[in-house]
């Protein structure tokens, strides 16, 4: 089995590390495309304006100068052209990407560029203390990945279909369970703008999110990951509302 492994937080973070070591105990055969620099919260997106610069950092280890979509595009279109992966790896990141955080994940939407190409892939987080970030449990992806992932590709997924994976902050041996959960929907976040000013007093902002800890609902990712579960959610690349269609075509024919 061929393993292209991506991250959003960069060539030289801990959790691309860690999950090239969870990736290497399914094959031998494993390839790390990652961006030179943190690409977090850049979502889908695409260099259509820029060049992509590609760095051969060392053995079957690339940065590219772009977005975590560039990335698994030049995987699987330059460097592994004759011979493609069979899985697409992206993670793992630091920080939980539940709910609403899959619309903005970079590490959500290279699985997303994998699953379009026609590639299986599955996206890995580890979640770490409100406000420990240099914190991150990365043992528990590290404990438990390989295991999960094994257990994943036993399983045929309908096409347009990746697979987000979410580890809580904790240590390996106090993981409760494996939950298959919905994507959730948080009640309480607030996208608040940081206004500061610069030595010239100039006004500049940074985005922020404020949030109260709530109950989620049961069955979600938020209250998997709540309950000290692994959070398995499977998404589609389909993002057409049924019930809306059905309703609108009645309304204009």
């Amino acid at each position: 089995m061929r393993i292209l492994i991506t991250n959003d937080d960069g060539i030289h973070a801990e959790g691309l590390n860690v999950l090239e070591r969870i990736a290497r105990q399914l094959s031998d055969d494993v390839i790390v495309v990652a961006p030179e620099t943190d690409q977090s919260g850049v979502a889908h997106s695409l260099s259509l304006n820029d060049p992509l610069r590609l760095r051969h950092v060392s053995d079957n280890r690339y940065a590219v100068k772009g977005t975590p979509t560039d990335c698994v595009i030049m995987g699987v279109r330059k460097i592994m052209r004759d011979n493609p992966p069979d899985l697409v790896l992206s993670g793992v990141n630091c920080g939980h990407n539940l709910a609403e955080d899959v619309t903005y994940s970079g590490t959500i939407a290279a699985a997303m560029e994998g699953t379009l190409l026609g590639i299986r892939s599955f996206a890995l987080s580890q979640g770490y203390p409100p406000g420990q970030r240099e914190a991150a449990p990365f043992d528990c992806a590290e404990g438990h990945g390989a295991a999960v992932i094994r257990e994943l590709i036993k399983e045929a997924l309908d096409p347009g279909v990746l697979v987000n994976i979410n580890f809580p902050a904790c240590r390996p041996h106090e993981v409760k369970g494996t939950t298959i959960a919905v994507q959730g929907r948080r009640d309480a976040t607030y996208l608040e703008l940081d206004e500061r000013q610069d030595g010239r007093h100039n006004p500049y902002y940074w985005i922020g999110f404020s949030r109260q800890r709530t109950t989620p609902p049961k069955g979600t990712d938020l209250a998997a990951i709540a309950d000290q579960h692994i959070s398995i959610t499977p998404l589609r690349l389909d993002l057409t509302d049924e019930n809306s269609l059905s309703r609108l075509t009645a309304r204009f024919s």
